[in-house]
C-alpha cells in the first residue's frame, strides 16, 4: 500500500486563488498542475498518496458564527478515519484563527493547534499505531491586508503564531516547519499563496516528507 499523507488545512490547502490572472485557468482555484498538494504528489512519486483535505475558512478549534463546520477539531476524527492507514498528517492552519471575531491571541491559537493535534493522535488510524504529525505555521499575513471580514489585527496576531506552534511541537514531539520566508503570498490579499508560493511549499515539503515517513 502507498504511504498516505493527509494534508489538513484551510484555503491555502484547498488552493484558493485570489488573483485569477495567476492561475492558468483564470479561476478562483489553482488547478492540479499548480496546487502544492498536487505538486508534492508529483515530486514524491508513486510510493505516496497525497490526500487533499483543505477547506476555506477552517480554523484549528474555533467554531465560526458565520459559517458551519469550520472547526478542524470537529472533523479531524472522521477525516483521518476516511484515509486510514495514515502515515503522516500535515496540519497547516492558523490563518483564519487570527480573525477579529475570534479575538484569539497567538497563545490561544497555539493552544488550539495543540488541542487539535492531540485529538489527532488519539484517532485509531495510524500505520502501526504510531501517530506522525507535521505542523506547518503559515506565513505572516501581510500588513497590507484590507478585509473587513478578517478584521484589522490579523497581521499582528499572525506574526506570533509560529513561535507558539514550535513550542507545542517541541513539547509533544511533533515535527515543525515555519512557512514564513519559504512560500510567498500574493500581492492581492496578502494571505493566500501565489502560484510561485505553491511551488515553493511543494519543493520544501518534497525534501522534508521522506525524512518523516
Amino acid at each position: 500500500m502507498k504511504k498516505h499523507i493527509v494534508c489538513f488545512g484551510d484555503s491555502n490547502t484547498h488552493g484558493y486563488c485570489a488573483d485569477p490572472m495567476d492561475t492558468a485557468d483564470h479561476g478562483a482555484r489553482f488547478n492540479e498542475d499548480e496546487r502544492w498538494t498536487c505538486l508534492l504528489q508529483k515530486a514524491l512519486g508513486d510510493e505516496y498518496l497525497v490526500l487533499e483535505e483543505g477547506l476555506s475558512g477552517r480554523t484549528t478549534v474555533f467554531r465560526d458564527p458565520l459559517h458551519e463546520s469550520m472547526s478542524g477539531l470537529d472533523v479531524i476524527y472522521s477525516t483521518l478515519m476516511t484515509h486510514e492507514p495514515v502515515d503522516l498528517l500535515i496540519i497547516m492552519l492558523g490563518t483564519n484563527d487570527t480573525k477579529d471575531r475570534f479575538n484569539a491571541s497567538p497563545e490561544c491559537i497555539g493552544i488550539g493547534l495543540e488541542r487539535l493535534a492531540m485529538k489527532a493522535e488519539t484517532v485509531p488510524c495510524w500505520t502501526d499505531g504510531k501517530p506522525n504529525i507535521l505542523v506547518i505555521a503559515p506565513p505572516h499575513i501581510g500588513k497590507e491586508l484590507n478585509d473587513g471580514a478578517m478584521g484589522v489585527h490579523c497581521h499582528e496576531r499572525s506574526t506570533g503564531v509560529a513561535a507558539q506552534y514550535e513550542e507545542k511541537c517541541r513539547l509533544h514531539g511533533w515535527s515543525f516547519m515555519d512557512a514564513e520566508g519559504v512560500a510567498e503570498f500574493n500581492k492581492v490579499d496578502f494571505m493566500h499563496y501565489s502560484a510561485k508560493g505553491h511551488r515553493q511549499l511543494a519543493e520544501a515539503l518534497a525534501k522534508k516528507v521522506p525524512e518523516l515517513v
